[in-house]
């Protein structure tokens, strides 16, 4: 049954311009749409809250965080966010759509992955999450359901609808946001999040890559939560025999269980990972788990389907119509020589020892030659990514090769002095003592924080973006010295040196401090006018309340008398619409005590009148309102004792 048919949306004209298609999938907070976007004739990918969610200003807010933190990542790896807005109860997010599958399919469909594949997807999605952490966001629920893999081959990662400000407070209230499986110990204790916690959800992720299988489970989300707090992940090679140590150590490092002791960044654990890589030889990283499903062995050949098949096609060489693979493998211009011809029949006789022992030494030869000629000539270039440039000499000399030209680039994932690139790559074939040039990186560009004290906002982010920081999160406070809407001062502070492409949060003026005059009894024109004096706007609240006071004043100011406001803000006043009328009790012929109690329970306070008869009395003969009349909540009624 096609449940697409059911669906309120399906087939219809969002908020004027989105065509919506099918349903693709529905998740916990919203459910995820094909759509046409009208205007521009393009498919999309619409992303809408539930609408019972959408009525929490909370969910609506984290939905909106969504689209402006995403929007901000401009990354090839990042799935890009077109649009936000809202239909009615529809609030929705307009997305690109990925045509493939999410990793989850994948480990689905083939258990394990070899280890080439699993770093194939690693390092893009640690690419994407690097670029979100140098912005100063955390992703904060990373897991195979939001890693989409493209027909294409392209790697990108979904759903940052969890997405926090690094340096903002990210406790939770009653509740962990993020999946059970993939939750750093600093998350399940503390509810806290910073770029540490999105490492440890990767490295979970890649020991469920290799082993085809999640670190810790549980009959019960409780037991898998404490499995992370008080379990280490244990090393891959348990469950894969014979797995490289340098993927045990790699997942190590990332889900370290104390933050501090894991690389500090998506960007740092993306140079260990590569590393790994260059340590591992071609048939470590094509090795296939015995955890892969028999139809993933069986077509091994394409790695994964990551890869799509016609490129894996084009690394093996054509085979020709006469199954010869190796005249594509050839790197010399010359022919191998053509066959000796056979000899022409002679009449028969004997062969003499020498006769043979010169036709072997001649097939030797030639043999001997062809091979120098297509192969013997050359070697490969070894790997030398992440070795010191010592180090990459020493492998060069051992393979007989020589130390080309040696320049240097900055790099944000490589460590300082170790080697970038090499040209030609690592396993070219080039000829014996032919050079290999190295690029050694002079670690991450470093700039100093400008000083933009004084600048206009955004005058500020553009001077941060021209000095190749990025503009941060904005606070702002009081000034006496610095116009409203300028720049108070950064941090970092100026002239701190830091990363190129780092955050710098702003602190922008509110302008100087303003006393607010207390107005609540006055009329509303009166109230405008001792504000505007101040330097202050007005705004009436269209909702008025009961109160003490009479109809048409100012029952309640916000900010009130005893709060703080800049020049220009806005002080909103809520009017009175008078007291409330409540009904009154009759209390006569009740005692004192009574009848007091009564008429305090009701709203109202209670005056007593004895006169000299009633100093020995208890019993209410009269009422200064009598009941069952109403009179205003709050005001006097007088009760006369006998």
């Amino acid at each position: 049954m096609d449940t697409t048919l059911q669906d309120p949306l399906a087939g219809r004209l969002l908020d004027g311009r989105y065509h919506v298609d099918a349903r693709i999938a529905v998740g916990g907070m919203a459910t995820v749409y094909r759509a046409v976007d009208t205007r521009l004739d393009r498919v999309l990918a619409l992303k809408v809250m539930h609408p019972p969610l959408a009525a929490d200003a909370s969910f609506v807010e984290r939905f909106i965080r969504e689209a402006k933190s995403v929007a901000r990542l401009a990354h090839p790896n990042v799935v890009q966010v077109f649009d936000q807005g809202a239909d009615g109860s529809y609030v929705y997010l307009a997305m690109e759509y990925v045509s493939g599958c999410t990793l989850r399919d994948v480990l689905r469909e083939r258990g394990a992955l070899q280890p080439r594949a699993a770093l194939d997807i690693l390092e893009p999605v640690l690419a994407a999450l690097g670029a979100a952490h140098r912005a100063g966001f955390v992703h904060r629920d990373m897991k195979p359901e939001n890693v989409l893999i493209g027909d294409d081959g392209r790697v990108k990662v979904a759903d940052f609808g969890l997405v926090r400000a690094v340096d903002t407070v990210t406790h939770t209230t009653g509740s962990v946001l993020g999946t059970v499986s993939y939750l750093a110990p600093e998350q399940i204790e503390h509810g806290s999040a910073d770029p540490r916690v999105d490492v440890y959800a990767c490295g979970v992720v890649l020991y469920e890559m290799l082993t085809g299988a999640k670190p810790h489970t549980g009959d019960s989300p409780a037991q898998v939560l404490y499995r992370h707090v008080h379990e280490d992940v244990p090393p891959p090679s348990a469950t894969v025999p014979g797995l490289p140590y340098a993927l045990d150590e790699l997942v190590a490092a990332a889900t370290a269980r104390r933050p501090e002791t894991r690389p500090h960044d998506a960007v740092a654990l993306l140079a260990r990972a590569r590393e790994a890589r260059a340590a591992l030889s071609e048939s470590q990283l094509d090795t296939v788990p015995p955890q892969a499903t028999a139809e993933a062995h069986d077509n091994a050949e394409d790695r994964t389907s990551v890869i799509p098949r016609a490129l894996t096609a084009l690394r093996r060489p054509p085979v020709g119509e006469d199954g010869d693979a190796s005249r594509y493998e050839r790197t010399s211009r010359l022919e191998s020589p053509p066959p000796p011809a056979a000899p022409r029949r002679r009449s028969r006789q004997p062969r003499t020892v020498g006769t043979v022992v010169a036709a072997v030494l001649l097939a030797l030869g030639l043999g001997v030659g062809v091979w120098y000629i297509n192969s013997g000539q050359f070697t490969e270039v070894p790997p030398l990514l992440a070795k010191t440039e010592s180090q990459a000499e020493d492998r060069l000399a051992d393979a007989g090769l020589e130390v080309g030209q040696v320049e240097h680039a900055h790099s944000d994932t490589v460590k300082r002095g170790t080697i970038i690139s090499t040209d030609p790559a690592p396993g070219a074939r080039i000829r014996h003592n032919d050079s290999v040039s190295l690029t050694v990186s002079d670690g991450p560009e470093t700039v100093q924080v400008p000083d933009l004290a004084g600048y206009r906002l955004d005058k500020a982010r553009s001077v941060l973006e021209d000095s190749g920081l990025e503009p941060g999160m904005v606070t702002r406070a009081f000034s006496e010295d610095i116009s409203r809407g300028s720049v108070i001062g950064t941090d970092p502070g100026t002239g701190t040196t830091t990363r190129a492409g780092t955050a710098i949060a702003l602190t922008v003026s509110k302008g100087a401090p303003v006393d607010v005059p207390d107005v609540t009894g006055r009329g509303p024109d009166e109230a405008r006018q001792r504000l505007q004096e101040a330097g202050l706007t007005v705004r009436i609240a269209a909702q008025r309340i009961n109160s003490e006071l009479d109809a048409g004043q100012v029952a309640r100011q916000s900010p009130g008398p005893d709060g703080r406001a800049a020049e220009g803000d806005t002080v909103t006043l809520t009017l009175s619409q008078g007291p409330r009328m409540v009904e009154v009790p009759d209390v006569v012929g009740d005692s004192a005590d009574e009848a007091g109690q009564r008429l305090e329970d009701a709203g109202f306070a209670v005056e007593e009148d004895r006169g000299l008869l009633g100093l020995f009395g208890d019993t209410v003969r009269e009422q200064s309102v009598e009941g069952g009349e109403t009179a205003p909540e709050g005001s006097t009624i007088t009760i006369e004792i006998r």
